[in-house]
């Protein structure tokens, strides 16, 4: 069994591993090979030997090294095939002499062309976006499935089928430009967005916040901002995620609980990521006579984070902000986070009427922030034994132990009120 320091050191440093590797090699799924090998050396040495000062070079030297074999080995065999008059392709000349200038080669960012390359126009978008969260972000097959509400094995076939059509299609390793940036921007945010969501409420294990996640899907966004300047959505996409990062302090208490918006300290608030996501939402509306999605919701945001209390919270442009979202991007959970919205502006009744109407949604099933919702409108009505139950019904769908335990905590409070 893996242990939990190595583990945690693995979760942090694969990314860059394999995108390191990827950037020798051209091939993502043997850069992930060559890193697990890396991995397994790890496993084998750092229990007796300790954990390195520096594990993250520790395992890129490994998996260099591994694939600087690898290319040796597949020269000289190629060479034989030659001797012998066999027909096999040919292994450019200057593939194996050129290693260490490609190694050391500053040009670009290797997360960054490791996001575009798993999401070139060979695969479907959502192969693109499984593939990048499976190699960037270190998830597991089970996390991606949680983020896109579908099941564990179709994501798992989905993603071997990714690095085998990018094998044979022989995609560069590379960071697009022009017209080609354009066209492939969409699911490069969709994954650095989803990549920050695992970093901001994490979808299972016994924390709630993951920064590592959040730090990578924020660097990649603000290096991006720089690469396609002209690209509102990309400053919009980056607004958003300053906006949310400047409240992760106030979102968990001194022994890691979650902390709910509206309960958060909010002196807490970091106000220089709150000036700089502001700043960046200033600049991708003065770029787009139509604000996108992501600049939706980093409008959104920006009503909490310039609401001084949470009593001063605009809510009924909040409301007026997700019905706008809703028409460009229409999503169960853009309704359900609607919902709340009226709920706050309105009255619990108003929200619970909505509510009720995605209950049918088979888009929504085993999506536990349905049950929690629903849970608070309902003890806000006074309906605790009803309430009671959706929010176990909530704690027995998460598989975050911070939330389990927050969701029957509120069951538990409401089970022991006079009013029951």
């Amino acid at each position: 069994m893996i242990s939990p320091a190595i583990e945690a050191v693995w979760r942090i440093e694969s990314a860059r591993v394999i995108a390191g590797v990827a950037r020798i090699v051209r091939d993502l799924g043997l850069a992930e090979d060559l890193a697990n090998d890396a991995l397994i050396a790890a496993l084998e040495q750092w229990p007796t030997e300790g954990i390195p000062r520096n594990p993250g070079a520790w395992l890129m030297a490994i998996a260099r090294r591994r694939a600087i074999d690898l290319l040796r080995w597949n020269k000289r065999t190629e060479r034989k095939h030659q001797e012998y008059g066999w027909n096999s392709s040919a292994i450019a000349e200057d593939y194996v002499a050129n290693l260490n200038s490609r190694m050391d080669d500053e040009i670009g960012d290797d997360l960054l062309r490791l996001i575009f390359t798993a999401c070139h126009p060979v695969l479907s978008t959502e192969a693109r976006v499984a593939l990048t969260l499976r190699l960037l972000g270190g998830l597991s097959t089970a996390e991606i499935a949680r983020a896109f509400l579908s099941s564990e094995p179709a994501i798992a076939q989905r993603i071997v089928r990714a690095k085998r059509t990018l094998a044979e299609a022989s995609v560069p390793f590379e960071a697009p430009r022009g017209l080609e940036l354009t066209a492939r921007l969409a699911s490069v945010l969709e994954v650095i967005y989803l990549i920050f969501n695992e970093g901001y409420t994490a979808a299972a294990g016994d924390d709630w916040l993951r920064p590592a996640l959040c730090d990578d899907a924020l660097r990649l966004g603000r290096i991006l901002a720089e690469l396609a300047s002209s690209e509102p959505e990309v400053h919009g996409l980056v607004a958003l995620m300053e906006i949310q990062s400047s409240r992760s302090r106030a979102r968990i208490g001194p022994s890691g609980e979650p902390i709910l918006l509206l309960e958060q300290n909010r002196g807490l608030w970091d106000q220089l990521l709150i000036r700089r996501g502001l700043a960046s939402l200033e600049r991708a509306e003065r770029l787009a006579a139509n604000r996108g999605p992501y600049t939706l919701q980093a409008a959104i945001a920006s009503c909490h984070a310039c609401a001084v209390t949470a009593d001063e919270t605009d809510w009924r442009r909040i409301v007026g902000l997700y019905a706008d979202l809703a028409a460009i991007s229409p999503s169960p959970v853009v309704d359900l986070n609607r919902a709340v919205a009226v709920s706050m502006a309105y009255g619990p009744s108003a929200g619970l009427e909505l509510i009720d109407q995605l209950c049918s949604d088979h888009r929504l099933i085993g999506y536990h922030l349905l049950p929690s919702v629903r849970g608070d409108l309902l003890a806000k009505l006074g309906r605790a034994n009803e309430a009671v139950s959706e929010f176990a019904r909530a704690a027995s769908m998460t598989r975050n132990t911070r939330e389990r335990d927050l969701l029957l905590d509120r069951a538990r409070r409401l089970s022991e009120s006079p009013r029951l």
